[in-house]
């Protein structure tokens, strides 16, 4: 790599990247290209020659853009937050261009030591259990989603228990969720090989805020358990997909504790508000977790990838993964005086996440951090005043973070019909290209789901994207009382 070629390149991708976020305004938020767009305007093989990067960069601008959903528009306000920062940009900036593969303590031991410091940071400030830190039995680890992490506990969870009951049983051992934990948690069933009739997704409803039951789980267990079945895992959610449902972490590590199981805790979404003081109760009871998963690329202004897990002890997971091939052995590793990551995640090569994190935490400071998560809360308060306001409207579950539940109510209060409408009303709002949301179901019922967690959403944006969706459905309802 010339140093001033890429010195001259750089700049140029720089000044690319902030005419973009100058001008995201303008794009569509949602994309609106047909499937197959891309095939039509570019070539059926790699050029032979080198391109300039100014061709590059003419075609990122004709052809890539406006097949981009851009998720870093203040006007997006769909799924969960995916947070971009300058300081998140600039530590990925320097992962990139240091370019390592930091699987072993000794491919770069500042990599290793990085990321135990800046998780310890983070656990700290969230007020994890002291068995949660590096210098306890257990300690963290940046995984590239809280799909890996639970995978990965999932993992530990299942070899301990069949260490203990033998490995013949694994069709007795059984998990346990509620029907709104995330699917990455059957998809870890699948992967770990554990039976799909023993995976309980247990349902849940308004009476709890769909919540998990601790009754029901209890009851449950022990039918599992009268029919000679082995529960082993249980995961709870805070701020669940769907409705940011929050599970009552102190009573479900009752029953987890009692029945000798593995609790995990996805705090994917919800886990960057627990470093407010208001907001840490949410997180009660993580003291008897044996781990604990929050997505710092969701709503903590570090680029995706970077979800921290925290496990209690870093053996069960060590065990359940860790390979010694003699071409990684080495003397750190082989004196156990090293932590070396590769045993702690599914693939051998990791990349040094915890820059962003380490540049996140110290460009912006506990405190702006904190008004960040506040300040989304708030805007998001406020969209469900105007929810509420509005009689045609209603809010469907309580607001606890910065996603509000809502729907369009049928006029003739036919649930089917109702449903039909607010799809309809998703269809056309999302059609505009103003803004973007994003829907799911409870109870039967089609719920709009609006979260504010893009960086560069202000106030304007939440009362603009309201006034889109109260014109869209002027129009729906006028249709429907026409027909």
């Amino acid at each position: 790599m010339d140093s001033e070629q890429l010195r001259e390149n750089a700049h140029r991708m720089v000044d690319f990247i902030a005419d973009y976020y100058k001008s995201i305004e303008s794009f569509p938020v949602l994309s609106q290209v047909e499937p197959g767009y891309l095939h039509k305007l570019l070539p059926d093989a790699a050029p032979d020659r080198p391109e300039s990067l100014q061709q590059v960069l003419e075609d990122v601008q004709a052809k890539i853009l406006p097949g981009m959903t851009h998720w870093q528009s203040p006007n997006y306000f769909a799924y969960y937050p995916s947070n971009s920062s300058i300081a998140g940009f600039m530590g990925e900036m320097l992962s990139a261009g240091l370019n390592i593969v930091g699987f072993s303590w000794i491919t770069s031991p500042a990599a290793t030591e990085l990321e135990m410091i800046v998780l310890d940071w983070l656990a700290k400030l969230l007020n994890l259990p002291d068995d949660f830190l590096s210098t306890g039995p257990g300690g963290g680890v940046i995984q590239g989603t809280a799909s890996e992490a639970v995978l990965v506990v999932l993992l530990a969870a299942r070899d301990k228990f069949l260490s203990r009951i033998g490995k013949s049983s694994l069709d007795k051992l059984v998990v346990y969720s509620s029907d709104q934990t995330h699917s990455s948690m059957q998809k870890a069933c699948q992967i770990a090989g554990i039976y799909p009739e023993n995976c309980r997704a247990l349902k849940t409803d308004a009476s709890t805020n769909y919540a998990l039951s601790p009754d029901l789980l209890n009851e449950v267990i022990s039918q599992d358990i009268s029919t000679g079945l082995v529960p082993f895992f249980l995961c709870a959610t805070v701020g669940t997909t769907s409705s940011t449902a929050v599970d009552p972490l102190p009573t479900l590590a009752t029953v987890a504790k009692r029945n000798g199981m593995w609790f995990h805790i996805d705090a994917a979404y919800a886990g960057s508000a627990c470093i407010c003081p208001e907001y840490r109760p949410y997180i009660d009871g993580v003291e008897d977790a044996d781990s604990f998963n929050m997505n710092a690329h969701k709503w903590f202004l570090t680029n995706f990838d970077c979800s921290p897990l925290w496990i209690k002890d870093r053996n069960a997971l060590i065990q359940a993964l860790s390979t010694n091939p003699e071409y990684l052995k080495n003397k750190a590793s082989q004196a156990n005086m090293v932590v070396d990551y590769r045993d702690w995640q599914i693939p051998l090569g990791r990349r040094f996440r915890s820059l962003k994190l380490w540049m996140v935490l110290r460009l912006y400071g506990v405190q702006n951090l904190q008004q960040y998560i506040r300040n989304h809360i708030e805007l998001a308060r406020q969209f469900e005043g105007l929810v509420s306001n509005d009689p045609r409207f209603e809010v469907v579950t309580p607001r606890v973070f910065s996603l509000v539940c809502f729907r369009l109510l049928s006029p003739d209060n036919d649930g089917d019909k109702g449903n039909k409408l607010n799809r309809d009303l998703l269809d056309a709002v999302n059609s505009t290209g103003k803004i973007f949301i994003s829907h799911t179901v409870l109870s039967g019922m089609y719920i709009l789901r609006f979260v504010v967690g893009a960086p560069l959403t202000e106030e304007r944006h939440v009362h603009e994207a309201w006034k889109v969706l109260q014109d869209e459905a002027s129009k729906l309802l006028a249709t429907v009382q026409n027909n």
